[in-house]
C-alpha cells in the first residue's frame, strides 16, 4: 500500500474521531479520489476493526463517539431548532391527533404548541411533558416505559405496548443523524421506538437540523417509512439534501 493511500485512512480515522462519520461521496470529494478507492480505505479500516460501517456507505468509528445529554443538545443549534419548532408547528391543526417523540428539536416544536387547542397529543418525552403542563386546551396522553436519562424519555416494551394500540394523524420524530433511508440513534432501543411510533402514524415527519443531515455517529438505526418529510433550517446546503431529494423525501426548510 502507497504512503499517501496510508496518509489519506489516517485523516479519514482522525475525521472519525472529530465528526463520528463521514460518507462515501463526501470522502472523494475531500481526498479527490474515486469512490472506490474510498471504499477500499474503508474495508481496509474494516477490517483493521478501526471503524464500522453504516447505511449508504457511511462510517463510524467504534467506542469514540459518545452520546450527549439532552442538556447538552438542548444548548446546540439553538436558532435553527426554534425555527423548526415554529415550522413545525405550522403544520398542527385543530382537532389533529399527534405524537410527539423525545428530543430538543421536538421540544421545541412542543414549546410552541402550548398555545394550542382542540388537539390530542401524546409523548414519551419528560420535557414535552414539562413544556405543555399548563397548556389546559390540550388533551395529553404521557407514554411510560423505562426512564432513559440520556434522553429524558421513556422507551421499552412497556412504550412499545401503549403505542401499538394507539392511532394518530401526525408523529415528529427527532434523531441523532438522519439518512434519506433511516434515523440514526444510540441504540436500539430508541431506534424500535421510532418503527413503532412510525407505523401507528398517518404522516410521519423528522425535525432535523442541518447538522444532524447525513450524520452518522451511532450504529442504531430505524428505518423510515417510503413516504415521510424532513423539516430543516435554512443552513442545510443543496448538496446535504440533495441525496433526499433523490430519495423522494419531500423537505420543508425553516427559515
Amino acid at each position: 500500500m502507497s504512503t499517501s493511500a496510508r496518509v489519506r485512512q489516517g485523516q479519514i480515522l482522525e475525521l472519525a474521531h472529530t465528526s463520528g462519520l463521514a460518507s462515501v461521496e463526501e470522502l472523494s470529494e475531500r481526498f479527490d479520489v474515486t469512490a472506490s478507492t474510498i471504499r477500499r480505505d474503508l474495508t481496509r479500516l474494516t477490517s483493521e476493526g478501526k471503524i464500522a460501517r453504516t447505511y449508504g456507505g457511511a462510517m463510524a468509528l467504534n467506542g469514540q463517539v459518545v452520546e450527549s445529554t439532552f442538556r447538552q443538545r438542548n444548548k446546540q443549534s439553538t436558532a435553527a431548532k426554534r425555527a423548526i419548532g415554529r415550522r413545525a408547528r405550522a403544520l398542527v391543526k385543530p382537532g389533529q391527533s399527534i405524537l410527539l417523540d423525545s428530543g430538543s428539536t421536538v421540544a421545541a416544536l412542543a414549546h410552541e404548541l402550548r398555545d394550542a387547542s382542540e388537539l390530542k397529543l401524546a409523548t414519551t418525552s419528560l420535557v414535552v411533558l414539562d413544556e405543555l403542563a399548563e397548556a389546559e386546551e390540550i388533551h395529553v396522553e404521557c407514554i411510560g416505559g423505562t426512564l432513559r436519562h440520556s434522553s429524558a424519555a421513556f422507551v421499552g416494551p412497556l412504550a412499545e405496548y401503549c403505542l401499538e394500540r394507539m392511532s394518530f394523524d401526525t408523529v415528529f420524530l427527532g434523531a441523532d443523524g438522519v439518512t434519506p433511508e433511516a434515523i440514526c440513534e444510540a441504540d436500539m432501543v430508541q431506534t424500535r421506538l421510532k418503527e413503532v411510533m412510525c407505523s401507528r402514524a398517518n404522516t410521519v415527519y423528522v425535525l432535523a437540523d442541518s447538522s444532524k443531515l447525513n450524520h452518522t455517529p451511532f450504529h442504531a438505526w430505524a428505518r423510515l417509512p417510503e413516504a415521510w418529510t424532513l423539516i430543516t433550517d435554512a443552513a442545510a446546503s443543496d448538496a446535504q439534501l440533495e441525496g433526499f431529494r433523490a430519495a423522494g423525501v419531500k423537505i420543508i426548510i425553516a427559515r
